[in-house]
């Protein structure tokens, strides 16, 4: 994949990435462990659970993957209801303001619901997004970004993607994209390291940085 080539868009995951809703899934994950019977998470394993792979996490607390879409569908009516106790991490703002005044385009692809992400957005920073792919698939990412490039009339190697977790890697290697990952979210550092993304950002600051040096 070539790192010259211009970037036109720029897909953002959201819990973990622009919302920090960590300490806020935390707070529900026993309810969520005793409503769909999976193993809960204690105190002392929130680390160790921080460097373990998307799918090693889903395996060590047992979760059958035909639960998986009754969870996401659950947390995402729980998340509906809470959006008040969910904020942007510091910096987003600034970011996607400064983004959207270079021209490069922006979209949104998380399982949570696009209603959620708006609320906790804010109608200004909301309609700095050009596309949103919202809601929980079985396929993944994946088909998303596809359906994202269609839509804003990209090729995959014009594109960035920007996530938190391990998944938002491979999804972007699965469709040909550069995969950039975000240091202040769920998965530790070293995780994201040696899963060696293009480029790894440790302010939302440097996002800017980057992008002002990969722009035709």
């Amino acid at each position: 994949m070539s790192d010259a080539a211009p970037i036109r868009l720029v897909i953002f995951d959201f819990d973990g990435t622009l919302s920090d809703s960590g300490d806020w899934f935390l707070s529900v994950v026993d309810e969520l462990a005793k409503r769909f019977r999976f193993r809960t998470v204690q105190p002392d394993e929130v680390d160790m659970l921080r460097h373990k792979s998307s799918r090693e996490v889903i395996e060590f607390l047992g979760i059958p993957k035909w639960k998986l879409p009754l969870i996401a569908r659950y947390l995402r009516r729980l998340v509906g209801r809470n959006t008040h106790e969910i904020e942007l991490f510091p910096g987003t703002p600034d970011l996607l303001e400064q983004l959207a005044a270079t021209g490069v385009k922006i979209a949104l692809v998380t399982s949570n619901a696009e209603a959620n992400a708006r609320k906790i957005l804010g109608p200004v920073h909301a309609a700095r997004i050009d596309c949103f792919a919202c809601g929980s698939s079985l396929f993944g990412k994946a088909p998303k970004f596809r359906r994202v490039l269609k839509k804003m009339g990209m090729k995959a190697h014009e594109v960035l993607s920007i996530g938190d977790e391990t998944r938002d890697i491979d999804a972007a290697r699965e469709v040909g994209m550069r995969a950039g990952s975000v240091l202040w979210g769920y998965a530790a550092e070293e995780l994201l390291v040696a899963m060696r993304p293009d480029v790894m950002f440790r302010t939302p600051q440097d996002i800017v940085d980057y992008l002002a040096a990969h722009r035709s």
